[in-house]
């Protein structure tokens, strides 16, 4: 693939930016350029110029949606910074369950924003199933959301190479992982339908209206930010601070902070934030 010029970089740049607010400064060009080629490859258009005329078109709606697939960066793995979820079993869950017992309700409902290839949220639905007792009386759920549509079909599909499980407790992989016969050499999992019940996959761009009510109990939106300059961040946090009940916690990804930005939020600990 021929080299990007400076101007066509910037209109990609302003692309992505004004639909998804992922800011793609200088230093991402060169994985820009690389996320093209492959779409270039898979289209058989010619140019990064003929290929932005296309997704621009009526005609190239699909192709619109599978380049933010392309260049939506997804890394994620079962129970990933740990802490966060021993925060959700020990002090998050048990707040919830006792706000409820006292209301008399039973809704439990936890966000994982930008969720990827499903190790999230599922991650949320084993940690939340295992610690509550008798799960079958409480009304959980997780909603799982991504912009990106090819992750959004490898969760749903919720089937993981044996590789993929190493940070899984091995109780909770016991209970809610069962191996997948593909009669090879490499050993496949399933989750459980148990986690299947629980967790809503939906594809949702962060900076569109949000087509839900709310609220949550927990939002989980670790690693998601760090794509955003401060004006995003500070608009996306409001927005989605919003959706969050009274007491409700507000998690981000280890090396991020909400120091600096103007948020509704308290802070608790690193990574973890409060709806007063």
């Amino acid at each position: 693939m021929q080299r990007l010029s400076e101007s066509l970089f910037q209109k990609f740049s302003t692309l992505v930016y004004r639909e998804a607010g992922i800011n793609l400064h200088d230093g991402k060009k060169a994985l820009l350029e690389a996320r093209l080629a492959k779409r270039l490859r898979a289209t058989g258009i010619a140019s990064p110029k003929e290929y932005l005329e296309f997704i621009l078109s009526e005609e190239g709606r699909e192709e619109y949606v599978r380049f933010f697939d392309a260049v939506s960066t997804n890394l994620t793995f079962f129970f990933r910074e740990p802490k966060h979820f021993e925060f959700l079993e020990k002090v998050a869950l048990p707040e919830i369950v006792e706000r409820n017992r006292r209301g008399g309700c039973s809704r439990i409902r936890i966000w994982s924003a930008g969720c990827s290839t499903g190790e999230e949220p599922y991650s949320i639905a084993m940690t939340v199933l295992a610690a509550l007792e008798h799960p079958g009386r409480w009304d959980f759920r997780v909603l799982a959301t991504d912009i990106s549509t090819r992750v959004l079909s490898t969760a749903q599909a919720g089937v993981y190479d044996k590789a993929k499980l190493t940070h899984i407790p091995p109780a909770l992989r016991q209970r809610f992982l069962e191996p997948v016969s593909n009669g090879g050499p490499s050993k496949s999992y399933r989750v459980s339908r148990e986690l299947m019940k629980v967790v809503a996959f939906r594809r949702l761009n962060l900076m569109d209206p949000f087509p839900f009510s709310g609220p949550f109990d927990v939002i989980f939106c670790r690693n998601v930010m760090i794509y955003f300059d401060k004006k995003t961040q500070e608009s996306l946090i409001q927005k989605m601070a919003a959706y969050l009940h009274s007491g409700g916690y507000f998690l981000v990804g280890h090396s991020e902070s909400l120091t600096g930005l103007k948020h509704p939020l308290r802070y608790v600990k690193p990574a973890v934030y409060r709806k007063p």
